[in-house]
């Protein structure tokens, strides 16, 4: 059963931010910078965290490495000081059995939710997809997602989110496969599910945050309209320069209750836009992407590097430069200024 004021705060819509991972420059777990990390995101206003999730890395799951619970326990740590409709989300992957058992650690220590990855996957068909979905229903809350191809992620038909919607316990789905025609299956399969006031939609497309923050959907369903809108987002992207997000965000709904979107905030979208292609590396197909995050971490002080659990994730070439770029374009979008003030605070 999911918490009555975590339910409402999800449907309200907030900022929540994927979180990442911190490590030493030998890999391994850097645990004042991860706490700071997640102190830094409570204090810039946002309303829920993501833990475990692909910004985090998945790798933290591998035998190698075993940092997939202690990662989770760390942030619930830090998490119980947030308000009480702080959403805490779980990432959960893997086959039937591995899910399951993610989500039950999950539950166990206090998260609220669930984030169902259907990467690496391939093998499944959807159906038993759906099966593994409603597994892990049984157990937590779910917050669906819809993971890009080029991250291992796949394409679903309008079929599959119309069962998914179905499943009782799924409260929230996350769009996130870049691709407005994928993107808006989902919207319609939700609008058209008999549960679909009790599902949230999240944005996940970091390449069109603010488009899909100010679009109402309007869509047929027999001989009614159904309005839904992209109340959130969760978000790799938000991860950084937080504490801007939380404004951007406020500006945005705003516009949306008085039916007036200025200008300005569109323009404020390709910025964004703009700035996201330089983290995630969209010119390589996003193999810089968890790197790119950690690399503007890092030039604020919250992180000691850049680096990932596995060598080859790492900048590509001349990714550094195009941040050097977003930086110099768009000063207004950073928080720097608000770390500084706090760094000390959340590294003590």
């Amino acid at each position: 059963m999911l918490d009555h004021a975590v339910k409402q705060h999800i449907h309200e819509g907030t900022v929540i931010p994927a979180h990442p991972l911190a490590l030493t420059s030998d890999r391994r777990l850097d645990e004042r910078s991860q706490r700071a990390l997640t102190r830094y995101y409570i204090d810039a206003g946002a309303g829920g965290l993501a833990v475990g999730v692909h910004t985090t890395q998945f790798e933290i799951r591998d035998p190698a490495f075993q940092l997939f619970e202690k990662v989770l326990v760390m942030a619930m740590e830090e998490m119980e000081r947030a308000s009480k409709n702080f959403i805490k989300i779980a990432g959960i992957c893997g086959p039937v059995e591995q899910a399951v058992r993610e989500a039950e650690f999950s539950k166990h220590i206090g998260y609220d939710l669930g984030l169902l990855s259907m990467g690496s996957l391939q093998d499944l068909s959807e159906d038993e997809l759906l099966y593994r979905a409603e597994k892990v229903a049984e157990i937590i809350p779910v917050f669906g997602f819809y993971l890009q191809p080029s991250v291992g992620g796949r394409v679903f038909s309008y079929d599959f989110w119309k069962r998914f919607a179905d499943i009782d316990n799924v409260h929230a789905i996350k769009i996130a496969p870049f691709n407005r025609y994928q993107s808006f299956d989902v919207v319609r399969a939700v609008c058209n599910s008999a549960r679909n006031k009790e599902i949230a939609l999240y944005t996940g497309n970091d390449d069109n945050i603010v488009n899909d923050l100010l679009t109402t959907y309007q869509i047929r369903v027999g001989d009614r309209q159904v309005t839904k809108k992209i109340v959130g987002g969760l978000l790799g992207h938000w991860s950084v320069w937080t504490k801007r997000v939380v404004e951007m965000f406020a500006e945005m709904k705003h516009a949306q209750s008085k039916d007036h979107i200025p200008s300005e905030l569109l323009t404020l979208g390709q910025e964004i836009t703009d700035a996201n292609a330089a983290f995630f590396d969209a010119s390589n197909q996003f193999k810089g992407c968890i790197a790119g995050i950690n690399e503007v971490l890092t030039r604020q002080g919250l992180l000691k590097g850049n680096w990932c659990l596995l060598e080859k994730e790492q900048l590509s070439p001349h990714q550094a430069d195009e941040i050097d770029r977003v930086y110099r374009s768009y000063p207004h979008l950073n928080d720097d200024a608000f770390i500084q003030a706090n760094l000390s605070k959340w590294l003590d």
